[in-house]
């Protein structure tokens, strides 16, 4: 254990990190099993040495953005069980229409109270779109408007929404610019809350995996549900909206994305947030988009995405008092370490969002903003 404790003192060194140091990205070991953890295991022990309480930092999200940016990690490499942590990725299609069931009963099914309590009114779990001093609920607006603008949203269009989660855009995308909208999801609490937040507006809400779509739609927009397709599953998604959007209409995609063209999720995110999530990379968009699509515009929103987790982190510590009888110390750890990790993603240009206007092939370029 002391070679192991070595080595990672090296490898922490590298990113500026101090074992046990004062400043606030240091790392405060409080048990030493995490060594030859996280040497073996890489960042899924790492995440769940923090879950198990074996070392605490006080600015996680400057630690993880820090580590990223050095590439220390790249010193480690992965054993046996970190490889078997992937290889389901790599052999299967993790995303099939039973598997892709799992994300939404396991994290989007955990409870309305949790998400409610850390999001902003309209429930947007995706990045927002800030402008100087906005809070998250005016970013988040500002969000919804951009999207809305880019696909050229007028009275009387009918939009699908793929991956509706809570219903906030198809609410606003029906108040603000009178359309007709239909959201899918697969999500059981997802889809019931999204009905009653959209009862009275021309929005129909349905439990349907995308795959089952087959009807002609003016607009199409899909935010932060492609994370969740699975690059075996990318070019079905994009033959999906390519059949379902009229003639000159218009497709916008928001999703999350890796710099490099991956095939598994960081293991400590599948198994403990997004159970079968991938990020898709520039090359793998394209590629499933190819011969469908004209791409009429490609726009990176990533540093919004470090600000509005940060964001979330504040507004989840606040409620906290209110949530954990029901949710627990580990879980807590676990969500903070979730947010922050991420966000430290994000500053480090490690992974970035982007959104993508798609046009049909021969449609006129829309003259609609794209930024």
């Amino acid at each position: 254990m002391a070679d192991a404790k070595e080595i990672f003192s090296e490898i922490m060194a590298v990113a500026g990190i101090r074992l046990n140091g004062s400043r606030p990205w240091d790392i405060l070991v409080h048990d030493e099993r995490l060594y030859p953890g996280v040497l073996t295991r890489k960042n899924l022990a790492l995440g769940e040495g923090y879950m198990a309480g074996w070392w605490d930092c006080e600015r996680i999200d400057e630690f993880i953005h820090r580590l990223m940016r050095s590439h220390a990690a790249d010193k480690v490499r992965g054993g046996l069980r970190f490889l078997c942590a992937i290889l389901p990725a790599l052999l299967l299609n993790m995303q099939t229409r039973t598997r892709a069931r799992a994300v939404a009963e396991r994290h989007y099914d955990l409870g309305n109270d949790l998400f409610g309590a850390f999001l902003d009114p309209f429930r947007q779990y995706s990045c927002a779109y800030f402008k100087e001093d906005d809070d998250l609920t005016a970013a988040q607006l500002r969000k919804m408007r951009l999207i809305c603008d880019k696909l050229g949203l007028a009275p009387g269009m009918r939009l699908l929404d793929i991956g509706c989660g809570w219903g906030g855009l198809a609410r606003f995308a029906a108040e603000e610019y009178g359309c007709a909208v239909v959201g899918v999801n697969i999500s059981k609490e997802q889809a019931d809350f999204a009905r009653a937040f959209c009862a009275g507006l021309p929005v129909e809400i349905r439990r349907q995996d995308y795959r089952e779509l087959r009807e002609p739609f003016d607009r199409i927009v899909s935010v932060g549900m492609f994370e969740h397709v699975g690059y075996r599953n990318y070019r079905e998604f994009m033959r999906v909206a390519a059949r379902c959007l009229k003639p000159g209409g218009v497709f916008l995609l928001h999703t999350i994305g890796s710099n490099v063209s991956t095939r598994w999720c960081d293991p400590w995110i599948e198994r403990y947030i997004f159970p079968r999530g991938m990020l898709p990379s520039c090359a793998q968009i394209t590629r499933a988009a190819e011969g469908l699509f004209v791409m009429e515009d490609w726009q990176n929103l990533g540093p919004h995405y470090d600000r509005t987790l940060m964001c979330w982190l504040a507004n989840f510590r606040a409620a906290w008092p209110g949530l954990r009888e029901r949710y627990g110390e580990t879980f807590r750890r676990m969500w903070e370490y979730y947010l922050q990790s991420c966000a430290g993603a994000f500053r480090a240009r490690d992974i970035q969002l982007w959104q993508i206007v798609f046009t049909a092939p021969g449609t006129a370029q829309p003259c609609c903003r794209l930024a």
